[in-house]
């Protein structure tokens, strides 16, 4: 279990423990004895859990059900026996209404980066745009991590980051190289500090250079410490900033819900639903992460093949490649490639 997962663990059982502190008043020990020895029935306590989290917490269906299942699997843990059959006549759960969820398109995104205030959160948003990537993958990313001067560019993730804890290798587009690359120039700039004596109030003036290394982290400005929790927190707060400044920053439930409709991984979807409109559905697999088909195999070369294929979808501010681009198209006859096309293609069939 990584630590994103334990901490919410940690705070869903917190919340059932002030439940039966609270209706029972009872700590959890003293709960699971009573359970045991027959005094309390555990349907019933989750039961009344379910009714406490509806009154007193203003939370989504989802999160009740998921708090719910939290507690069960602790009462089962400490040997409480709950009969699924029972669970199902005798608890009754909310039903998880599930709301259309609104799509962006590749103007949207571009709108985005333009209106972004600092060039990390402009680098940040480009490289989920540019590769599907999950918004902690991303941050959990390092120097070393990325191969620029390869044809295409690449990026190696870890596979300890990884949602699927494996590790696999995304292509990047030029835009976002050039973008990487200012960045990193803007992050490891020469710096002028100026200090003042509390005594005699002579200020001075020195010019300091961040050391570079390889296995900082591209986005942490604080490389003594990264913490990529507090990154995710401070960027995800700066591009909800930058929506509210272009007023796109609606919620999906203005009286229930404070998650907006635009968000991180708003970004993910745009990327998947691209590349599976192409026509590569697998591929779009392949490049955000997900656990793809047993049989879908490429090597290298085709990966790269198809990459290419797909790189101008995925730039959204290199004007001059778009322009060279649209006159390609409109030069020639426009044919539609499959996964097998460019297999083919790379074999020289």
């Amino acid at each position: 279990m990584n630590t994103a997962s334990a901490h919410e663990y940690h705070t869903r059982l917190h919340n059932f423990e002030n439940f039966v502190t609270i209706e029972y008043e009872k700590t959890l020990d003293d709960l699971i004895k009573s359970i045991k020895e027959e005094l309390l029935d555990p349907y019933s306590i989750l039961s009344d859990y379910i009714h406490y989290l509806q009154t007193s917490n203003n939370i989504s269906t989802l999160t009740i059900k998921q708090r719910l299942t939290t507690a069960k699997n602790f009462l089962e843990y400490h040997d409480v026996d709950i009969n699924p059959r029972k669970f199902k006549l005798k608890v009754k759960l909310p039903k998880v209404v599930r709301k259309d969820i609104q799509a962006i398109t590749k103007q949207d995104i571009a709108n985005i980066l333009n209106a972004c205030s600092e060039i990390r959160l402009k680098t940040y948003v480009m490289l989920l745009a540019a590769t599907g990537m999950r918004a902690s993958e991303a941050l959990s990313t390092r120097l070393v991590d990325y191969d620029l001067r390869s044809n295409p560019p690449k990026l190696s993730i870890r596979g300890e980051y990884t949602k699927t804890k494996v590790s696999r290798i995304v292509f990047l587009t030029q835009e976002i190289v050039q973008q990487i690359s200012q960045w990193l120039e803007y992050k490891y700039r020469t710096r002028r500090i100026c200090s003042k004596e509390e005594k005699g109030g002579k200020t001075h003036v020195e010019y300091k250079t961040p050391k570079k290394d390889d296995h900082d982290l591209l986005f942490s400005l604080n490389q003594t410490n990264p913490n990529t929790r507090w990154l995710y927190n401070q960027l995800a707060n700066n591009f909800g900033k930058t929506l509210d400044r272009m007023g796109k920053g609606n919620r999906e439930d203005a009286n229930h819900s404070r998650r907006r409709c635009i968000t991180l991984h708003s970004i993910r979807r745009f990327v998947k639903s691209t590349i599976s409109d192409l026509g590569y559905g697998d591929f779009s697999e392949f490049m955000i992460g997900h656990n793809s088909s047993t049989y879908y195999r490429r090597t290298v070369d085709e990966q790269s093949a198809l990459f290419r294929k797909i790189e101008p979808y995925l730039t959204f501010l290199d004007y001059q490649q778009l322009e060279r681009r649209g006159a390609d198209i409109s030069a020639q006859p426009r044919k539609r490639s499959t996964d097998s096309d460019i297999g083919k293609e790379t074999r020289g069939i």
